[in-house]
């Protein structure tokens, strides 16, 4: 299994992807199981949804290329592309809170995935970035469109067009990461959500749901499939597949 769900003590729900062997990249596996702990979160007896990865080096290291390399055309691409978009979608307009629990480095998609949560905690030392400029293509999962709606756009457009792996503290500082914690992520996460879990389930519900109906009136969702298509175009490029060529070649020989 890819992944773990599990209810916790305090009420919320954790989600782990377990693939610390593949640096807990995302493949088919993890897909249905976000869809499946977003499904769960939205029960009444669950507070809030935590995501996290596995180990302490990798939170999420974007979609797996050793399975994802087989798609080759455009519509082979937007056919994965769109449907890991719609689940970050719904990610973030879950009318729980959300947060990512960044227990270490997140690039390209793991970087989409933290996007999509309300809140974002980060382990101090590690490191993340939206390298996807670097592969020749654009995000594709919707986080380029969810981080401009987020961050300044001076910041956003930093973080995309440069496709560097920034450090924790900068990331702290233009409000990309809310809190850079030194402890256990899990106690490091409970004190976070302490105030936030002690309020009236409906109140949290009420607050969220005025922040999803500014994200439908901005047609946030037709935005994420245009950034889908564009990203679909750019699959398909010959610099794409050479870098994901290069990859997997560096992969079989180490």
């Amino acid at each position: 299994m890819s992944y773990t769900i599990e209810k916790q003590e305090k009420g919320y729900l954790l989600f782990t992807i377990t693939r610390s062997d593949k640096r807990n990249a995302v493949n088919y596996e993890v897909m249905s199981g976000l869809t499946k702990a977003i499904d769960r979160a939205k029960d009444s007896d669950i507070k809030a949804l935590v995501i996290t990865g596995e180990g302490d080096q990798a939170f999420c290291s974007g979609g797996d290329l050793s399975v994802f390399h087989a798609l080759k055309t455009k519509e082979e691409a937007y056919s994965m592309l769109s449907k890991m978009a719609g689940i970050l979608y719904s990610l973030l307009t879950l009318p729980k809170p959300t947060v990512a629990l960044i227990n270490g480095t997140a690039i390209g998609g793991g970087c989409e995935l933290l996007s999509a949560c309300d809140f974002r905690l980060a382990k101090e030392g590690i490191k993340a970035g939206f390298v996807q400029g670097k592969q020749a293509i654009t995000t594709g999962w919707g986080g380029g469109t969810i981080v401009t709606e987020k961050l300044p756009y001076l910041h956003s457009m930093k973080l995309l067009m440069e496709a560097e792996i920034q450090t924790a503290e900068f990331l702290y500082e233009i409000g990309f990461i809310d809190e850079i914690y030194q402890d256990d992520s899990l106690i490091a996460c409970e004190r976070y959500l302490g105030k936030l879990l002690s309020v009236d389930l409906s109140v949290i519900e009420s607050y969220k749901l005025m922040l999803i109906r500014k994200w439908e009136e901005g047609k946030l969702s037709e935005r994420i499939e245009k950034e889908v298509r564009t990203c679909s175009v750019l699959w398909e490029s010959e610099a794409h597949h050479e870098h994901v060529r290069k990859f997997i070649d560096k992969k079989i020989q180490n």
